[in-house]
């Protein structure tokens, strides 16, 4: 897919940025056909699977692609692996062992064990608590990230709420600036014309947000 952006930044959670066009590059490479047997070069392969599983719950197929359909874990694991810097490569990894911590606690199993149940649970548990607990995940975060602060126990709680909420803006992003996306589920326009700021809905893609 042709992009109209040179340079384009989304901020994931604490410090989390990407840059094109190398991520862009990065993100068509996987765009083969789906996977199911991929080796991860970043996450160990247990945190791989994990990655593949809560990906499906985040961005499920319907009548649009799913996370597996785009190959979405394949680019996070080399996006970290050959993009991300230092800090991002440190927290992510921190995040997926924590949330292989609490998958333990909260299932009585490691994560290749878990069914897909198991993982729609989690991905409900952290990213849909209520604000009070969010609150509280928030600012276990900073305060394990203050270096002027007293150390903080580590919470693998805390640690999965994180991690879940990078891979949600890493994969939501992935799904969004995808070519089968951009193309057929977006508003997609190859020679996009002069500006025009009032039209009706079905000369403007018929209400769909446009393919960047």
């Amino acid at each position: 897919m042709k992009r109209r952006q040179v340079l384009k930044n989304i901020g994931l959670g604490a410090g989390y940025v990407m840059v094109a066009p190398a991520v862009f590059n990065l993100l068509q490479s996987c765009k083969s056909e789906p996977k199911s047997d991929w080796e991860p070069v970043f996450l160990n392969a247990t945190n791989g699977y994990a990655l593949t599983k809560v990906l499906d719950v985040i961005l499920p197929k319907g009548d649009t692609p799913g996370a597996s359909d785009l190959n979405l874990a394949q680019f996070i694991d080399s996006y970290m692996n050959e993009v991300a810097g230092d800090k991002q490569k440190e927290e992510f990894k921190s995040g997926a062992n924590a949330f292989a911590l609490s998958f333990k606690e909260n299932y009585d199993k490691e994560l290749i064990d878990g069914k897909d149940e198991d993982f729609e649970s989690a991905v409900a548990k952290y990213l849909g608590a209520d604000k009070e607990t969010r609150d509280g995940y928030v600012k276990q975060i900073s305060e394990t990230q203050d270096p002027d602060a007293p150390k903080a126990d580590f919470d693998a709680h805390a640690g999965s709420y994180a991690y879940l909420n990078a891979v949600r803006d890493l994969g939501v992003w992935a799904w969004k600036n995808s070519e089968e996306v951009g193309e057929n589920v977006l508003w997609y326009d190859p020679i996009p014309g002069a500006y025009i700021g009032c039209l009706p809905e079905s000369e403007a893609g018929g209400g769909k947000v446009m393919s960047l």
